[in-house]
Formats: structure tokens, sequence, C-alpha cells
């Protein structure tokens, strides 16, 4: 019987957690009553991680493993997961038992009876040191600042998916913190719901500067993808038009003044600064006629839609 629910989780160095994770996580779904898959990514652990899985796969046939050659980070594992799930509920979670299994009936129910796409865990009491907390808070204000999106958790991994909303998405960098901006901007409904956190008992965190950095530049990329992903000749365009006025401006206003006045134009710093604004706003121009090219290539090659259908009645 195929899997009704794939619960994803990525590890990376966390040969101390596999084991508790599947024996918490299998009593959990046992009694949902709905056949499951757990897909554990190994995400080129060098540790005894992918030894623990292939142990518990060889005592539990609901459970699969996807091993990577290297360290890709987590979206990529996410993404991996997500491409290989056989169910129709997808479930995300963390492979370090700060997230708690026990509520993932609860995400499955909010986004049946309350018609959501996506339902995210809300760490609302974390267990993270203070710093930690504080960054989270700062990146959860800027992302909310940016983006039309307004879950207050954009960290937590422990989420529920119906497998259609993820099917074209595309993950890299730090973009898995950003899923549920993605499927807003494409017209899903997304809900949130207050879960359980717990201290980190084994193993430590991945969580660093590096990744902080990496994340806020992905955040401005989304939010530049939401605004003017369909139409990027009115950003580049619009800039473009912009400097090619004020420099025309610039340059007519010098043209007289020599014609007229008989003023020299070598010595004057504004002849620059106009010849300049002229130059780069017709490349702003070219810019934007460029990308938009590039976006119709993009949509016509993977045959993908500027819309996205809900519902069809007859």
């Amino acid at each position: 019987m195929d899997p009704t629910i794939s619960v994803i989780i990525p590890a990376y160095n966390e040969e101390d957690n596999i084991d508790p994770v599947h024996r918490e996580l299998s009593s959990i779904l046992a009694g949902i009553g709905h056949p499951y898959e757990i897909l554990f990514i190994d995400d080129g652990s060098t540790d005894l991680t992918f030894q623990k899985m292939k142990s518990i796969q060889l005592k539990d046939d609901s459970v699969r493993i996807i091993k990577f050659r290297k360290n890709f980070g987590q979206s990529a594992a996410l993404q991996a997961g997500f491409d290989y799930a056989s169910g129709t509920i997808l479930i995300t979670m963390d492979s370090d038992l700060q997230n708690d299994s026990r509520d993932i009936p609860a995400l499955i129910e909010k986004m049946e009876h309350e018609d959501f796409d996506v339902v995210c865990g809300w760490r609302y009491t974390r267990r993270d040191p203070v710093l930690k907390k504080l960054f989270s808070k700062m990146a959860n204000s800027l992302r909310k600042s940016l983006t039309r999106e307004t879950i207050h958790d954009s960290g937590c991994t422990l989420r529920s998916y119906r497998k259609e909303c993820i099917e074209d998405v595309e993950l890299y960098g730090e973009l898995h913190r950003y899923i549920p901006a993605l499927l807003l901007w494409k017209g899903y409904r997304i809900g949130e719901l207050k879960v359980n956190h717990r201290e980190r008992t084994y193993g430590s965190s991945k969580y660093s500067w590096k990744r902080l950095t990496k994340g806020f530049l992905d955040l401005i990329v989304i939010a530049f993808w939401q605004k003017y992903s369909a139409r990027p000749m009115h950003i580049f365009g619009g800039l473009g038009f912009i400097f090619v006025i004020v420099g025309s401006i610039i340059s007519i206003y010098l043209i007289f003044e020599r014609l007229f006045l008989n003023m020299g134009l070598t010595d004057r710093p504004l002849f620059l600064v106009g010849f300049f604004l002229l130059v780069v706003g017709i490349q702003f121009v070219a810019l934007g006629i460029l990308a938009d090219i590039l976006l119709k290539i993009y949509h016509g090659q993977n045959e993908r839609k500027p819309y996205r259908v809900d519902k069809i009645l007859k």
C-alpha cells in the first residue's frame, strides 16, 4: 500500500539522535492509522549517522534512506526528501530531538480540517541559547518586513505540506527557511500551530553566523522574486528610465550653457554625472529586456505557468 504520510528527516552528524528519533516517531505514526514512510536524508555525515540509519532500516521496512556524497546543506536535503517522498502529506522535522513528534497529528489535523496547504510549527517557548533566539527574532522581523508572509517562526523545520504545493519548489542555499514565503507568493494557504520545543540533549547545533549571512542574502532574493519575478522590466526598466531622464535633463542644461552662455564643459563634474546617468540608464533598460527574455525562456522550457489553479468546477 502506498504511504499517505511521508516524514522527511535531514541529518548531519546526529549519530546519537537517530535511534531515539525513530523510536518516538514510529510510535506516533503507528497511532495515526494511515500508511506512512520515514525518509532519512544523510547530508554527508562524517560520524556513524548513516550506519545507525541502516541498522534501523533492517528492522523497519517503512524506513528509506537517501545518502548524499557530501554535505550539501539542509535546503538540499529537504529538496531530496520532497523529490523522493511517496506520500500525499509530507512532514518535515529536525533530527536533533528538539522537534516533538507528538505534534505531528495536530499539524495534519489542522491542515485537513482548516483547508491549509501548509501548516508551520511555531516554537512558542524556545529551548535555545539566548543569542540564538535573539538572532532568530531579528531574522523573523526582517523577513516579515520584506515579504508578505507573517508566520512567527520561519526557522522551525516541523511543518506539514500537501505534496502538490511543493512539487515545483526549488531549494538551494538557505531557502528552506522561506518555503512558506515562496508558497504564499504562489497562492497557497499557510497556517501555523504552536508546537513543543525541547533542549538539545546529544550532539551540537549546526547554526552559525555563516548560515545567518547566507539566509539574509537568500531573503533578499526571495523579496525580489516575489515582487518582480513576473515583470523584471518594471524594476530594471523603471530605474533605467529615471536615470535616462535625469541624465538627459543635466545634459540639455549643460548644452544650453555651452551654446548660449559660452561656458566650458571640460572642468564641469556635472557633465560626467549626466553622461554616466545616461549610460547606466540605457544599460538598465537593456538588462530589463534581457531579464524578460530569460524569464520567458525559463517558463517555456519548464512548461511552468504564471498561475496556480485551486479548483475547477464543472
